[in-house]
């Protein structure tokens, strides 16, 4: 049975196509399933009996099942929803002011084994399929609406559990869906897809996706970033600020990349490191956000000082970026960036190995 929760209009079109149906058919079902929140096909009156039965043999709209639902003191909601494949993967809903962000997740796990990050320190266990990331965005949109909060969802950002351009085609059907004016209709701007890096997908995604693209960077040169973010040894810096140029040049209007920069104490935090970082980005339209690291366990890594943050920020300022500072959000639930976990049954035999390595430690 094919889930068409999460599918664009050009897959679910092809969909309809399939059943020998008209392409406004799945404009139809796009209506009653974001706008009103139907997903029972038998509800859906537009359609003619014959469809709707036929819809409902061979066809479902399910979302993933929540496990678990956490509200943080600062208002920040996380949820942990079951996968098909039984991991447990998680999905945050910031309210901030007019904007309720929602940072949803691409795949069980993480291959990528970020130093600073607690998701690629579980493993990784597979691709999410677009009814399972679309299916958060959905489960996030109704308990909204069921709230009466008119805003509804304002952000989504790509940023959750996984390398998104690692599910290249899963990723771009959610986000041209999030777009779409039939669909939920947010601004192509505030749809963000964020990549450690991975360049040969950075240069096509202007093709399948009209959608903001952010760059966990981290590091200002090749050495410090192949020791944080491994995937530099395969696609180092020169190779991924030009990838990001031809991004820029395929979305066509006068659009930035986020510069996603993670600092932690010791490693990456000095005013050395800021000039270096404003020399690195200067052929680029790029703002920067700055992000204190978020501790976790074992991680070896402390948030700098406070007077250190604003310090870089200042460095970053005066050399003419754009450069905000993140609050920390739900770090009480751990579900601030970086800190996001699940349950992954891992494939890569990662979490075993790491377990076996603390153990010699403490011997």
């Amino acid at each position: 049975m094919v889930n068409l929760l999460g599918l664009d209009r050009a897959a679910l079109t092809r969909y309809f196509a399939g059943l020998g149906e008209t392409p406004y058919r799945a404009r139809i079902l796009m209506r009653w399933v974001y706008k009103r929140g139907v997903t029972d096909f038998a509800a859906m009156t537009d359609f003619s009996k014959a469809l709707r039965a036929r819809l409902a043999a061979e066809a479902e709209l399910r979302a993933p099942e929540v496990a678990d639902r956490q509200c943080s003191a600062d208002g920040t909601v996380k949820w942990s929803m079951r996968t098909d494949a039984g991991d447990l993967v998680e999905t945050v809903l910031i309210p901030d002011g007019g904007r309720n962000t929602l940072c949803i997740s691409s795949q069980a796990g993480c291959a990528l084994d970020c130093a600073f990050c607690a998701t690629g320190k579980q493993g990784f266990n597979g691709n999410l399929s677009p009814a399972e990331i679309g299916g958060q965005v959905w489960l996030a949109a109704q308990e909204l609406a069921s709230r009466g909060d008119a805003r509804g969802i304002t952000n989504v950002v790509f940023m959750g559990m996984g390398e998104p351009l690692l599910n290249f085609d899963a990723t771009t059907t959610v986000a041209n869906l999030l777009i779409d004016d039939y669909a939920y209709g947010i601004s192509k701007r505030r749809v963000t897809v964020s990549t450690a890096g991975v360049v040969p997908r950075i240069r096509e995604l202007a093709r399948h996706a009209d959608c903001a693209l952010a760059v966990s960077l981290h590091a200002p040169d090749d050495a410090l970033r192949n020791e944080l973010v491994p995937l530099n040894r395969r696609y180092p810096l020169a190779e991924l600020l030009d990838a990001c140029g031809e991004y820029l040049s395929g979305v066509g209007e006068r659009r930035s990349v986020t510069m996603e920069y993670a600092l932690i104490k010791g490693w990456n935090d000095s005013l050395e490191h800021a000039r270096a970082l404003a020399k690195l980005l200067r052929p680029l339209r790029a703002k920067i956000n700055l992000i204190p690291f978020n501790p976790f366990p074992d991680s070896g890594f402390e948030r700098p000082d406070d007077d250190v943050l604003r310090a870089f920020q200042t460095s970053l300022m005066n050399a003419g970026y754009t450069a905000t500072l993140r609050t920390t959000r739900g770090a009480d639930i751990a579900a601030a960036c970086g800190q996001l976990v699940g349950a992954v049954r891992d494939r890569t035999n990662r979490s075993a190995r790491l377990a076996r390595i603390r153990a010699r430690e403490v011997a």
